[in-house]
């Protein structure tokens, strides 16, 4: 019997367009690591996209791109997964919260501060992350990424830095010097890494590097089948 899943984003909803299509280009490349799975993909902010997503599909599992377990998780997918009129769905631990990825985190920063040819230890990591004025999952995420960090590698500092909340980004990355990495939290390059972000490491006068956000890594569609793997 064909198992199934779909990964579910947030998306874009002032241009729902290009996210929609990067989460099907995702899709298809966990396909492709589950060849007797049907792979389908949606994005919220995308008018329909879930309601032709869960067609036909028995009992999907669901995969939550996202980096929190917050309200999206917790309220609105499943009220739009019933909306939709899926068949029995199963929703599995988001993006940001699977252990793989917490390694793929720490692996990442060290990684790049290996490239430079920088000690870890005279390293600040700053992790850039969404936030919620409203949650605390948000927060708490972030937060349990970075002590995951802290518990197997030793940097200067790994600082939690928000787009919604205190502390700014531009605040924690004040001051951090030229041995400075920021890794944003975030699943895709759409709008609060391609606008806010730039903008809260420009106030800060932000000398160290920039990384590309983690769910743009290549061995993220690794993760979510292994993920869908051990959840099936």
């Amino acid at each position: 019997m064909t198992r199934s899943a779909l990964i579910v984003a947030h998306g874009q909803p002032s241009d729902p367009g290009p996210a929609e299509a990067e989460i099907a280009a995702l899709a298809a490349r966990v396909a492709a690591h589950l060849p007797d799975w049907t792979v389908r993909s949606a994005t919220l902010a995308a008018p329909g996209a879930l309601d032709r997503a869960v067609a036909g599909l028995d009992a999907p599992l669901v995969f939550p791109f996202f980096m929190a377990d917050g309200w999206f998780i917790r309220t609105a997918l499943p009220d739009r997964l019933a909306r939709a009129g899926a068949n029995s769905p199963r929703v599995t631990t988001p993006f940001g919260l699977q252990p793989d990825t917490l390694e793929l985190v720490a692996e990442t920063a060290v990684t790049a501060a290996m490239a430079r040819g920088w000690a870890t230890e005279e390293t600040t990591l700053i992790l850039a992350a969404h936030g919620s004025g409203r949650s605390p999952y948000p927060r708490e995420a972030a937060e349990l990424t970075a002590r995951a960090i802290g518990q197997t590698h030793a940097f200067a500092a790994i600082r939690c830095g928000f787009i919604e909340e205190a502390p700014e980004i531009a605040d924690m990355a004040s001051g951090a010097g030229n041995r400075a990495l920021c890794l944003p939290l975030f699943v895709a390059r759409w709008g609060h890494v391609e606008t806010d972000l730039p903008a809260a490491l420009a106030k800060a006068r932000f000398t160290g590097a920039l990384l590309d956000p983690i769910g743009t890594a290549p061995e993220v569609p690794g993760i979510i089948a292994r993920a869908l793997s051990a959840s099936g």
